[in-house]
């Protein structure tokens, strides 16, 4: 299969990318370098991408940011910011791009484990994980020609926390967590939220 891994150089994409490029091809797309390069806030930029690669099998996001900050700091432009980014970034490779893939094709989003067991300060992250959950539901219904779309849940990374000065042991390795998202491109889930502390 012909595979674009977006966020290819981040801690979770670079694991997926490598997992993947195992069996399949994989073409590595990023903000900037890579084999392509994408900004997932810009519509414009998803199409560019997409003519670019031409017909592939599937896509997987492991890009997308949102904020961290207790609610009573949260701004409106730290919910445009996220809502923008993380949620809809995804929610438009799937509107604007499932006319690349081939029939059978698949989607592979990335939402987080905030989106079920939220923390002081998530409530934007929540907000967005949630629904990219509800989004991936529903837009399993509608897609065309047997194309399927999931979204993957992970947990804390382990090396992002440590990255962060935290106990990487209380996370999970990134490698581990690449699993769930081989599972959605290989498997024939449809619709699914992928728990990838399922995968540890």
């Amino acid at each position: 299969m012909k595979i674009i891994v977006i966020g290819a150089t981040g801690t979770i994409g670079q694991a997926v990318a490598d997992a993947l490029a195992v069996r399949h091809e994989v073409v590595r797309a990023t903000r900037s370098g890579g084999d392509l390069t994408v900004d997932i806030t810009s519509p414009d930029s998803i199409r560019r991408l997409f003519e670019a690669a031409g017909p592939v099998d599937a896509v997987v996001c492991a890009a997308g940011q949102a904020r961290l900050k207790p609610l009573d700091s949260l701004t409106d432009e730290d919910f445009q910011f996220s809502l923008g980014n993380k949620l809809m970034g995804q929610v438009n490779l799937v509107r604007l791009g499932h006319g690349n893939l081939r029939d059978g094709g698949s989607f592979t989003l990335t939402s987080g484990v905030l989106a079920q067991e939220p923390m002081p300060g998530s409530a934007a992250i929540s907000l967005v994980n949630a629904g990219l959950e509800g989004f991936v539901r529903a837009a399993a219904l509608d897609l065309p020609r047997g194309i399927r779309v999931n979204v993957v849940s992970p947990p804390w990374v382990s090396e992002t926390l440590q990255s962060m000065g935290q106990d990487p042991s209380t996370g999970m390795p990134a490698a581990a967590v690449a699993a769930a998202y081989v599972e959605s491109v290989e498997g024939r889930r449809n619709g699914a939220v992928i728990d990838a502390r399922t995968f540890a």
